[in-house]
């Protein structure tokens, strides 16, 4: 991370960057209880849940580990297979494919994801009121 045009990570930056990474987080298990429940006509139309890809970045310069994102992948789990004859969307069997979404997983995940993101905005507040504190006993 560190090097020509790029200074030491700070504790700011490190923040700033687990916080984007808990965003995804968020929108990611957002993205699936949205689409809970939704039906498609075939197996490859049905929606497939989406997961945040993390990495660690280290940055030799400060010491400091932080998050890197990679990237936003489908999950290959299959669609669940109902049997609604009625539904507009039906197949010729009368099926339909519902999305492949554990809703009280998703329901975790952003508790987590939330939970990650109120740590992280008291360490700065925390991170902010020392320094104050530093400045005043100069």
């Amino acid at each position: 991370m560190a090097g020509p045009g790029n200074p030491p990570m700070t504790i700011f930056t490190l923040a700033q960057r687990a916080m984007s990474a808990q965003l995804v987080r968020m929108n990611a298990a957002a993205s699936n209880l949205a689409n809970a429940g939704s039906v498609a006509a075939s197996e490859e139309d049905a929606y497939k849940p989406i997961r945040a890809v993390f990495a660690e970045d280290f940055d030799r310069a400060s010491g400091l580990a932080s998050v890197d994102l990679r990237g936003v992948v489908r999950e290959q789990a299959a669609a669940l297979r109902e049997h609604t004859p009625d539904h507009p969307l039906a197949d010729a069997n009368g099926d339909v494919w519902a999305a492949p979404v554990d809703e009280n997983a998703e329901m975790v995940e952003m508790l987590e994801a939330s939970r990650q993101y109120q740590n992280l905005v008291e360490a700065l507040s925390t991170t902010k009121q020392l320094m104050l504190e530093t400045m005043r006993l100069k």
